[in-house]
């Protein structure tokens, strides 16, 4: 994930589960550090903690992409404090929406943004090995900012 217009640069390397769904549509389960420890990474860095098992540990969190040639959506569920969830569809405008949860039982608050994809591509067959989308997302009229993620798949 990459920000083209602020210091923003995040890499993760994984391990992740990709389902076929039918001929263009996959869905894709990975995991990724938890936010609030989410450290800085290099290239060569991994964003998976796993427990002496080879699972996840309670410092990484679950991601699930649902993968076509012209849509995509990226869903965080289940970290307690945060989640988060963006469509992206190529040629309209799609939603992102975040979830902050508050200290007290029951309380949280929704952040709905709008975003343009600007590229979508998915490519490989018969399983994708690439996804690239490049996206601005939008608050009414203000802009904060034009993004891109990448994600290359070895099976």
């Amino acid at each position: 994930m990459t920000s083209l217009d602020m210091p923003v640069w995040s890499n993760v390397e994984t391990v992740a589960t990709l389902y076929k769904r039918d001929a263009q549509r996959f869905h894709l389960l990975l995991t990724e550090p938890k936010v609030d420890d989410a450290p800085i990474l290099t290239p060569a860095g991994s964003g998976m903690d796993l427990d002496s098992s080879g699972t996840p540990s309670a410092k990484s969190r679950l991601v699930w992409l649902e993968m076509s040639p012209n849509r995509v959506t990226m869903t965080m569920q289940g970290n307690g404090n945060y989640s988060y969830r963006h469509l992206w569809e190529r040629g309209t405008y799609g939603v992102s929406r975040y979830w902050l949860q508050g200290d007290t039982l029951g309380q949280s608050h929704q952040l709905q943004l709008r975003n343009s994809t600007m590229k979508l591509e998915m490519e490989g067959s018969p399983l994708p090995k690439m996804l690239h989308v490049d996206y601005e997302l939008w608050s009414g009229d203000t802009n904060l900012g034009h993004y891109m993620m990448h994600l290359e798949i070895q099976h």
